[in-house]
């Protein structure tokens, strides 16, 4: 939120609780009483060249490898490991957001987004979710976006 208000970027901050442990996506969003097509997660790969990439996708959907694979021009994409979250982006499983990360890598969020306008993602914390118009989003992310779910 730090780097977003540096930037002058306008986003609300939509906060729920994490007591009962569901932080996963889904849930998530009906604490939030929100299309779940509106929240997007974000997800981190490292390709087969050894590059960590990051996608955001809608929290119910999938994200298809192939085609992100393809997208970032590598073999192949795999999911890290929730251990290594943190050390790659500095931040947690459950508050992982495509901003503001330690390393800045190459963003792709899925092109469902632009329909689904404004969307939600993590503001980099368990709990805290933030608002914001995608075209926003890409600026602050320096993302692309691209259809990259099944």
């Amino acid at each position: 939120m730090r780097l977003l208000d540096s930037e002058a970027i306008s986003y609300d901050v939509q906060t729920y609780d994490i007591s009962d442990g569901l932080i996963d996506g889904v849930s998530v969003a009906q604490k939030l009483g929100q299309d779940p097509r509106q929240v997007f997660k974000t997800l981190v790969t490292q390709g087969h060249s050894g590059e960590y990439y990051v996608f955001v996708v809608p929290v119910a959907e999938e994200l298809n490898l192939k085609k992100a694979a393809a997208r970032v021009s590598e073999k192949k994409v795999e999911m890290i490991h929730v251990k290594d979250i943190q050390k790659h982006t500095g931040y947690v499983r459950g508050g992982c957001s495509p901003i503001g990360m330690k390393k800045e890598y190459r963003t792709v969020i899925d092109a469902s987004a632009q329909s689904i306008n404004p969307i939600i993602v993590s503001g980099g914390k368990k709990g805290v979710q933030i608002l914001l118009d995608v075209d926003d989003l890409v600026k602050a992310a320096h993302a692309e976006l691209a259809d990259i779910i099944r």
